[in-house]
Parts: C-alpha cells; sequence; structure tokens
C-alpha cells in the first residue's frame, strides 16, 4: 500500500486505541513494526491478524495478491523479532514463518473465514507465506494511557470492540460455524479470563488495601467476575455445538452482562485509580 496511506492508517490507529475507518473498518487490525533487512531501521505497517489462541497471532503476507512478497515479510525474514501494537497492548514478538501441512491448514482456515485471502492467491505463483507472531513476555503488560484509570478503559473498550467483532462474524456465518469464528469465540473466552483473574489478583487487592470504603465495590466485582465466568463457560459449549444461532443468543447474553459489568467497574474504579474522588454509589 501506498506510504501515505499506511501513515494515515497508523496515525489514526494510534490515536483511536485500533479503531480505524475506511479500508480497514471493522477489520482485525494490527501494526507490525520489522526491522529493515537493509536499512537497519523500524518500519511499521497496519495488516491484518488472525486469531490462534492466546499464545499466538497470524499474519498473512498477501501483498494483495502481488508476484512479491511485501517488504515487512522480507524484514522479518532477516529479523524475526518484531513489535507488535493491536490497539490495547504493544508487546515485543517472534516471528515464525509456517510452512507445509501447518501453513496450509491455517490458510485454509482463514480462506473459510474470507474468502479474499483466496482471490489474492489465485493472482500469483507465489505461495502466500502465512506467520505467526509469539508474544515475548516482559513484565506487565505495555498499554499506551495516560493514566492507570486511562489503561483500564482502553483495556475495556478492547473488550467490547471483539465483541462487536465476533457478532458480526456470527451473523455472517451462515448454517455452521466456521473454524476461525470458533478461535475467534475461544480466544476472547481465555482473554476475559485471563483479564479478570488479573483484575482478581492485582488491581483489585491493591485497591481494597488503599480504599477500605470501596469493600462493597470490590464484594460486587468480585461477584459479577464469577457471573462472567459461568457465562464464558456457557459459551465455550454452545461453540463445541456449532450452532450460530445459539452462539449468537449466547453472545449477546455476555455482551449484556460484560456491558454492565464493565461500566459499572468503570463509574467505581477510575475514580481511585486516577486519585481522584472516590464514589460508592
Amino acid at each position: 500500500m501506498p506510504h501515505d496511506f499506511n501513515q494515515h492508517v497508523i496515525e489514526e490507529f494510534r490515536a483511536n486505541n485500533g479503531r480505524v475507518g475506511g479500508y480497514f473498518e471493522g477489520a482485525r487490525l494490527l501494526l507490525l513494526t520489522t526491522t529493515g533487512a537493509r536499512s537497519g531501521k523500524p518500519h511499521t505497517t497496519p495488516v491484518g491478524y488472525l486469531a490462534d489462541g492466546g499464545e499466538r497471532v497470524l499474519v498473512i503476507a498477501s501483498a494483495g495478491g502481488s508476484p512479491r512478497h511485501p517488504a515487512w515479510f522480507h524484514n522479518l525474514l532477516a529479523n524475526p523479532r518484531v513489535t507488535v501494537e493491536d490497539g490495547v497492548f504493544t508487546y515485543e514478538a517472534d516471528a515464525v514463518v509456517l510452512e507445509g501441512d501447518e501453513r496450509d491448514r491455517l490458510f485454509a482456515r482463514a480462506v473459510e473465514a474470507d474468502p479474499g485471502w483466496a482471490e489474492y492467491q489465485a493472482k500469483t505463483d507465489r505461495v502466500i507465506p502465512v506467520v505467526a507472531l509469539y508474544e515475548i513476555r516482559q513484565g506487565p503488560p505495555n498499554v499506551a494511557a495516560s493514566s492507570p484509570g486511562a489503561a483500564l478503559k482502553v483495556i475495556h473498550d478492547g473488550i467490547r470492540r471483539e465483541l462487536a467483532l465476533i457478532r458480526k462474524d456470527i451473523t455472517t456465518a451462515g448454517a455452521g460455524l466456521g473454524a476461525q469464528l470458533r478461535v475467534n469465540c475461544l480466544t476472547l473466552c481465555q482473554g476475559l479470563h485471563n483479564h479478570h483473574t488479573g483484575e482478581d489478583m492485582g488491581i483489585f487487592p491493591y485497591l481494597a488495601g488503599r480504599h477500605p470504603e470501596l469493600a462493597p465495590v470490590m464484594a460486587r466485582l468480585a461477584d459479577e467476575h464469577q457471573q462472567v465466568a459461568r457465562l464464558i463457560e456457557e459459551l465455550r459449549t454452545v461453540v463445541a455445538d456449532g450452532d450460530p444461532r445459539r452462539l449468537l443468543s449466547e453472545v449477546e447474553r455476555l455482551t449484556d452482562r460484560l456491558e454492565a459489568h464493565l461500566a459499572y467497574e468503570e463509574a467505581q474504579l477510575i475514580p481511585p485509580l486516577d486519585g481522584t474522588a472516590v464514589s460508592t454509589g
């Protein structure tokens, strides 16, 4: 894509915590920063991605079906350490080019989710690469936010965005659930579990120790985490059954419960996190 177009998308992505309009509106998008194979300079490119569980995400070097691999792919071949921005977190990752049956299976899964990938492959003689990006965990998560309260809101908005994308995916799924939609749902389930576990072990004890007046709030939030956990387990079961109508119903139930939970948590926890007046209403 032209440099000016990419730069506009990058700026919009960073300004809106992963939300962009135009060509990429409603897409799962990340910013991939590679090291130039010849220049040694960082190069950032917006690319679509596929969820693949909690340990890695997948990117596809389609270049729109061009006869040549995109520049970012050549860069990561020379320097596999990359930086990923997903709109919520920024992290270092190791890029691994997948081969053989694994590459073919995952490319087929991508095509099932979006036939456009097959159209790109049909335009070129090269085998379009599939690349796995494995997060390198280094300390606490890096969230681009101005304060702890703002960071909480960014994380919550990322959850909201993924729920909206999954609801959109389900409504276009047809008679059955595709493999990628199943992965998206299960990745969301794991992400929610991890987020709530982190809150239970980190932010909640931190605030409880400094604001004892928040005890009723913390008790309610802990109970709501248990309610959400039960909905997540029910969602996992429905994903296994493969009925998109039941899945949409369960996702809507989870969305309604989560929206109420996230709104209450933000109203109660953002002020003390940012050092302003505490509300216990």
